[in-house]
């Protein structure tokens, strides 16, 4: 496996590709994550060059094989920074990722400046708790952003995300009946391929603009 600043990594599309996009995972699951694994390999068929890295808590878990939470948020924020200034990548690029993944790309976005950013799912309070929102740093957010929620995610649905007061350069794509992987119930007669393939979709639309 290759790795950046010694943090495991994953590259998926054509080598000369002008637009990269670099996607961390969420809290629970690894880069490999079937998840991540769709994502990456659905946007690399739309030409579109895609890098895939984990957290060094998350890289210590595949080592040992024993779960621990994640690292704390300064060293999430440093292990983003190292990914992205040590692509070598010339074109255009796009961070972002699933869950806490895009939620601390969110955090640097505006200090990195990348041509966008892309969450999946992303975790505006933890669950039950939308009073409590972690939406402070999206109010002035200045980069490109496309949000694709799922309709009545846990961390995130579309009632209680709708009073809160977020940048004019987010976008939300909302994901029919979708929940915190974009995952619609059956009784909606959606599957999560139908959710997953028309995000998908929207991050293509995005990042050809």
């Amino acid at each position: 496996m290759e790795s950046i600043a010694d943090l495991p990594v994953l590259w998926n599309g054509p080598e000369d590709a002008s637009i990269l996009i670099i996607l961390a995972h969420g809290a629970g699951a690894p880069m490999d994550s079937p998840f991540m694994d769709y994502f990456a390999e659905k946007l690399a068929e739309n030409g579109l060059r895609v890098l895939r890295f984990e957290f060094p808590y998350m890289a210590e878990r595949r080592e040992t094989g024993k779960k621990r939470p994640p690292d704390r948020q300064p060293k999430l924020l440093t292990s983003w920074r190292q990914v992205f200034e040590g692509t070598g990548f010339t074109g255009k690029i796009y961070i972002g990722g699933k869950s806490m993944g895009g939620r601390m790309a969110s955090l640097i976005a505006d200090e990195l400046s990348p041509a966008g950013l892309i969450c999946l799912g992303y975790p505006f309070y933890a669950p039950g708790k939308p009073d409590k929102p972690r939406t402070d740093h999206l109010r002035d957010l200045k980069t490109p952003s496309l949000i694709l929620q799922g309709e009545r995610d846990a961390m995130g649905n579309r009632e209680a995300v709708a009073g809160y007061d977020l940048s004019d350069k987010i976008t939300i794509e909302w994901l029919d009946d979708g929940n915190h992987d974009l995952v619609p119930r059956k009784a909606s007669g959606l599957t999560a391929e139908d959710n997953w393939d028309r995000a998908i979709h929207r991050i293509v639309d995005f990042t050809s603009r």
